[in-house]
């Protein structure tokens, strides 16, 4: 039979931790999350709950549990999930759509969220000035403060250490966040009012997974740089998809192409609970947006376009807000079956999770409970020699302890 972790620790230790920070806001910073040998961001120390603070984690944590947030009467999509549309956006502002990552539209979002007083600050994610290659939470209380925090962020990160101090100011705010944060939060507030109170907009991309640490060393590496000499580590961005670009104190700067960067999927180092992600879709978000490439992968640079899922009554009021004041421009519909092309890797993730949790209850290791996700539904798509692999290679992995914390 199937199960879900018993324990924060035993979330950490059967690889099913993603480092999101809830820990660090729900113990008011006394667990706080550290990066690991193997460049991941874990909850340190591990025996440092109560038995209150640890059931709360449990019942919101991305490692034990997972399900959608939208309005009831938006129409489901069995792999998209509920959505009221979904089409092609970019940034009203062509700088904005330069700069930040595919075609702007989380940005642009988030900018006109503040702009317009509809939220007095933005909970995201950016670069560490301290520390370039690494991330820390931000809130942003201006639009110039959202825009200097642009760009996809690869390596670890944990927006959600920063959710008491947001919660704590008693003001409407939105979230950017990865799929696996805003399920967090949306499982968090059933032990926390206040979220659903002040969180006037949640934000995310489609997720292709968290890279742990390690990826970014392995770039660095290969350039002959250290962490100490790097002054600017951008992921994407400033172009679609955009370089990845590295610049160091003395003045030296390198570029890989995004091809170059990602094209040996081995050397990602992705996560273990990326692999069995059950929303990398967005489905507890009011927005979600996407790269829209035509089989998944850019094949040049092009202005920036996103492909954008928007998803409950608020994220269709927040979008026609912001197409109005010039935010945002909105594009041709696009239908799911024509986004199953521009995604086809999320398709077949998606259809084999059903396999992959199987195979890691076979392993004797906890699983992820989902509800509304279709994850069975969508499970019965494989032939019966499609499922065996699925679950023959899960094992595989939890024996060569792929894993593990």
């Amino acid at each position: 039979m199937s199960r879900t972790a018993l324990s924060v620790a035993e979330i950490v230790a059967c690889g099913l931790c993603i480092g999101c920070g809830l820990c660090e806001s729900v113990t008011e910073q006394r667990v706080t999350m550290a990066t690991t040998e193997a460049g991941s961001l874990r909850p340190t120390p591990l025996d440092g709950f109560s038995e209150h603070e640890e059931a709360t984690i449990l019942a919101s944590c991305p490692g034990t549990t997972s399900s959608p947030r939208s309005d009831l009467d938006v129409p489901v999509d069995p792999v998209w999930g509920r959505f009221t549309e979904m089409t092609y956006a970019w940034a009203g502002n062509p700088d904005v759509r330069f700069e930040a990552a595919t075609g702007g539209v989380l940005t642009a979002l988030g900018m006109h969220l503040v702009d317009s007083g509809q939220a007095a600050f933005v909970l995201h994610v950016g670069a560490d000035p301290d520390a370039p290659m690494r991330s820390r939470w931000v809130i942003s209380e201006t639009s110039d403060s959202v825009r200097a925090n642009a760009g996809s962020w690869y390596g670890p990160t944990a927006p959600l250490a920063g959710l008491g101090a947001a919660l704590d100011r008693g003001e409407p705010f939105a979230i950017i966040a990865k799929p696996c944060d805003l399920g967090a939060v949306h499982a968090y507030s059933k032990a926390d009012a206040r979220v659903n109170e002040l969180v006037v907009a949640r934000l995310t991309m489609v997720c292709g997974g968290q890279s742990r640490f390690e990826k970014s060393t392995d770039v660095i590496d290969d350039l002959g740089v250290s962490e100490t000499e790097v002054s600017l580590f951008r992921y994407r961005g400033y172009g679609n998809p955009g370089p990845t670009r590295v610049e160091t104190h003395d003045g030296r700067s390198f570029e890989l192409t995004y091809n170059e960067m990602w094209d040996d999927e081995a050397g990602w180092k992705t996560e273990s609970r990326c692999t069995v992600c059950t929303d990398a879709l967005g489905e507890a978000a009011d927005v979600a947006a996407a790269d829209a490439w035509p089989g998944g992968g850019p094949t040049g640079e092009d202005e920036g376009f996103n492909g954008i899922q928007v998803r409950s009554h608020a994220g269709t009021a927040l979008v026609e807000s912001a197409v109005k004041a010039g935010a945002l421009v909105v594009g041709d519909p696009i239908t799911a079956r024509e986004y199953d092309g521009l995604q086809p890797h999320q398709v077949r993730k998606k259809e084999a999770l059903s396999a992959r949790f199987a195979g890691l209850t076979q392993a004797g290791h906890p699983v992820i409970a989902t509800e509304g996700l279709r994850v069975d539904e969508l499970g019965q798509r494989l032939s019966d020699d499609e499922r065996a692999r699925e679950i023959a290679g899960i094992v595989r992995r939890v024996e060569a302890g792929r894993y593990s914390s």
